[in-house]
């Protein structure tokens, strides 16, 4: 599988064009955040028909589940194959990381980390009463892993708290960098297990979380070098209190939850290279098209070999992001669990995009240094590709680990 077939190709096209003229003229104001970018995301899942799409393969978990059919175990196609084809997925975060990878990050965020995890680990009622919506971009939600002081070493340093309490928890601590978070209907937040052991010993498990909940509250947006039309904050829990239905799953799985966690961060790594798709594409095509027309010294200056060289260098690029967002996309259709793939794919794509955004800046040189066309913009936001979902060096690490057999701890 290597080249897009007819279906994701049109999907392709019709997201192109909604993106013209719905997303390209919201830039300046997400940019600025005078605008939040929710409203647009619930428009776009509406106009293409997640709600039939995604929201008819999400019921029919739920019915699985209260049978007690065992496939419903198999869960992983429900959020990925939905249509039969996961190819697709990717092509609208391409398409969508074209014009803003913010916006590709907050819609991915949303539909797929937290109404994925909540698909695939979530009681039948909790992915009715929650998964649903999400998963129809009804509701946003907001992931929540990084701390103040852990961020690389995730679980290790992580500090926000669970106790339990009668018949429930009363969670507290605070999250940093979340996407989405001033904007979220729904936080799935990581915390600890604190019966009053060593930290060592303690639990991991995963909490839902809604707004407005007594305790709850959510910081300003930061100020960031890019992704600026994807809304981040902190968000604080002080002492909020929790009935075991927000306890994803319904039961604690002790140190397993780490398990959970590190899936749903395969599943994000796995969207950084559709991010970097659509970022190489346009930059390769917007210099394609630039070396063409752009005349210097009586002709134009693609006839130069520096220039030359610079054109092969973004087509490479180009082919081998797209080359690693096919094999991703036929893991996901063949149920292959391939981590040290993931991982070192991810860190490779980040790399390419940044390196194909500085590359088509060069090429344009003053006229790429404005914001008017983008690419600026594009370079600010494929650096946050390096540092989100795991840096480079943690992903490389976590690859090679996994390659050798060093045991994570």
């Amino acid at each position: 599988m290597f080249q897009l077939d007819e279906q994701s190709q049109m999907v392709g096209t019709v997201i192109r064009q909604w993106c013209q003229s719905n997303l390209v003229p919201k830039i300046p104001a997400l940019e600025a955040g005078t605008e939040m970018p929710f409203d647009l995301m619930k428009k776009m899942a509406k106009a293409f028909g997640f709600d039939a799409m995604l929201g008819g393969a999400v019921k029919k978990r739920i019915a699985k589940l209260r049978s007690g059919d065992a496939l419903a175990e198999d869960a992983q196609k429900t959020m990925t194959a939905a249509s039969g084809n996961p190819m697709m997925m990717h092509v609208v975060v391409k398409e969508l990381s074209r014009i803003s990878p913010g916006f590709a990050m907050g819609f991915g965020v949303s539909i797929g980390l937290v109404g994925g995890a909540l698909v695939t680990k979530g009681t039948a009622d909790q992915i009715e009463t929650w998964g649903l919506p999400i998963s129809t971009m009804q509701l946003i939600g907001a992931w929540c892993l990084t701390e103040p002081d852990a961020g690389s070493d995730a679980f290790g340093s992580m500090r926000t708290t669970a106790r339990p309490v009668d018949d429930g928890y009363v969670l507290s601590g605070s999250k940093t960098f979340i996407t989405n978070g001033p904007g979220a209907d729904v936080f799935l937040v990581y915390a600890k297990i604190d019966r009053g052991e060593p930290e060592a010993e303690r639990g991991l498990a995963t909490f839902i979380i809604e707004k407005g909940m007594p305790g709850v509250t959510v910081g300003p947006p930061f100020k960031k070098m890019g992704m600026r039309d994807s809304p981040t904050s902190e968000v604080f829990f002080d002492d909020v209190k929790l009935g075991v239905e927000h306890l994803l799953g319904g039961k604690e799985k002790g140190k397993a939850g780490r398990t959970d966690t590190k899936d749903s961060l395969g599943n994000e790594r796995s969207g950084v290279p559709s991010m970097a798709w659509g970022i190489i594409e346009r930059c390769y095509d917007a210099s394609l098209a630039y070396v063409r027309e752009r005349k210097q010294f009586g002709r134009p200056i693609g006839e130069f070999q520096a220039v030359q060289l610079k054109i092969t260098d973004l087509f490479l690029k180009l082919r081998t992001v797209e080359n690693i967002v096919f094999r991703l996309a036929w893991m996901q259709q063949n149920n292959v669990k391939d981590v040290p793939y993931i991982n070192a794919s991810k860190a490779m794509s980040a790399q390419l995009a940044v390196d194909a955004a500085l590359t088509a800046i060069q090429i344009h040189g003053g006229y790429g240094y404005m914001e008017e066309l983008g690419l600026e913009k594009l370079a600010r936001d494929a650096k946050l590709l390096e540092l989100g979902a795991g840096t480079t060096d943690i992903n490389l690490l976590a690859c090679a680990r996994q390659l050798i057999g060093v045991t994570d701890t």
